[in-house]
This record gives structure tokens, sequence and C-alpha cells, in this order.
């Protein structure tokens, strides 16, 4: 088995491939990748592993970065010591999240998953069925934010969101009755973690919510215009490029 690791601490590293030498001794470690750029580099020159181990966060930003600029055929088991992004690795190719330190029996568990798929006779059948494994996991969205309030704490329900919007680098949720509050993540993590039947990225500064639309306009160059429910929230544009996108989430 070709394995590449990708972590940019070198003790971590060392664990991993420890580990994977005790666990299996048909590893053949490919190499070890410390950056998003020398990530991408890699897996655009040279052939690519049976599985990659991946840390999420990088010196050179998050982990998530490496994919929009290669195309990944291969499973990822992630290894990290948040367990933030949990949701955002399931949508990818992941076969398992692993946070750190990793466990001996957590990792065998990770790779006995990968074996009994591919166990199949026929290579072509089992990568479909690895494939199909991946993808049958179910993602648990979001459902309500727990944010400081005075001395304590208040829950916030998602259903209660109108829209969402950055500002100086701080999102805000606008809430049905026009609240506005501030939460400690970017829109990008948020537009992760929410239903996406529910709310759709209309631009980097909003994402809104289906219910909160009143009306929507054709504007120039092909774009879109959006009038919320919400006074507040003024007009959103959308851009060509994801006008087509916006008239599918809502035609469903």
């Amino acid at each position: 088995m070709n394995i590449l690791i990708i972590e940019d601490e070198q003790p971590n590293a060392n664990r991993l491939i420890k580990l994977l030498a005790e666990l299996r001794e048909d590893v053949n470690i490919m190499g070890v990748l410390a950056s998003v750029e020398e990530s991408v580099q890699y897996l655009n020159q040279y052939p690519q592993p049976d599985l990659i181990l991946m840390d999420i966060r990088l010196g050179d930003g998050l982990c998530f970065e490496i994919f929009p600029k290669v195309t990944i055929h291969c499973p990822v088991i992630f290894t990290t010591a948040y367990d933030e992004y949990a949701l955002r690795a399931f949508k990818i190719y992941s076969l398992a999240y692993l946070l750190k330190p990793v466990e001996k029996n957590e990792l065998k568990e990770a790779l006995s998953i990968y074996d009994h798929i591919l166990q199949e006779t026929n290579p072509n059948k089992a990568l479909d069925q690895l494939v199909d494994y991946i993808k049958s996991k179910s993602v648990i969205y979001r459902s309500r934010f727990l944010l400081p309030y005075k001395d304590g704490y208040k829950t916030i329900l998602v259903s209660s969101i109108d829209y969402i919007y950055s500002e100086h680098k701080i999102t805000h949720l606008v809430l049905d009755d026009q609240t506005d509050l501030i939460v400690p993540f970017t829109m990008d993590e948020l537009e992760d973690q929410l239903d996406p039947v529910c709310f759709f990225r209309a631009n980097r500064q909003h994402m809104i919510h289906v219910n909160s639309i009143f009306s929507i306009h054709n504007y120039f160059n092909g774009k879109l215009k959006v009038i919320l429910k919400s006074k507040s929230a003024g007009e959103i544009i959308i851009s060509k490029e994801k006008s087509g996108q916006f008239k599918s989430w809502l035609d469903r």
C-alpha cells in the first residue's frame, strides 16, 4: 500500500510512520509533505498514492485548499487536533477523521475499512464500493449556536436565521426578529456547517435563507438582484456565474 503523509509537524509524522509500520508490513511511505503548496506540486507531478493521511491545519493554510487545485482519486484519512472541521472533511473523499494524538486502534480500524472494501476480486467494483461507502456517510448540519450572552450563554436556533453577512472580516447572523449577532466563524466555515437545502452563499459577503427571500429580479450582465424580506439586508447581487446555481437551488 502506497501512502502519502501530509503533516507539517515532524513528531506527528514520525508517529504516523511508526504506527503504520506496526500495523502493516506492506506499507510504502511515498513521502511526507508539510504544506498546501508542496502537496499541490507533488500531487500534480507524481502518481497518486493508494491512501493519504492528511493533517488539516498546515503551515500555509488549511488542507482543504489543496482539493480545488488537484483532482484526488484516493481516499483520505484526516488527522487533526481539532474537531471543528469534521463536517467539511466528510464532504470530501474522507475515509476517517482521527483526532491527535492518533491512537493505534483508531488507525487500525480506518485501515480495516479500506482493506475490507478493497478485498473485492474486481478492482473496479472495489473502487466503486469505496466511493459508495464514503458518500453514504450522513452529514449532520448545525442546528443551533451557543453564543456568549451577558454573564452566560444563549442558544440560537439555525431555523431562526434570516441571513448572514460578513463585514470587516466579522460574521453576523441576522435573525427573523432583526436581532444582529456576531459569531466566531468565517463565512466559509458556516457554508460547510449549514444545510445547503436551506442556505445559499449568494456572494462573498452574504448567505441567505430560502425563506428570507422577498423577490428576485434580473440585473445587468446576467446577474440577479435579490431583495430579502428584511429591509436591513438591502439589495444582494448574485453574479452571472452563480445565477444558474441559485435558480437550481430554488427550483427543487
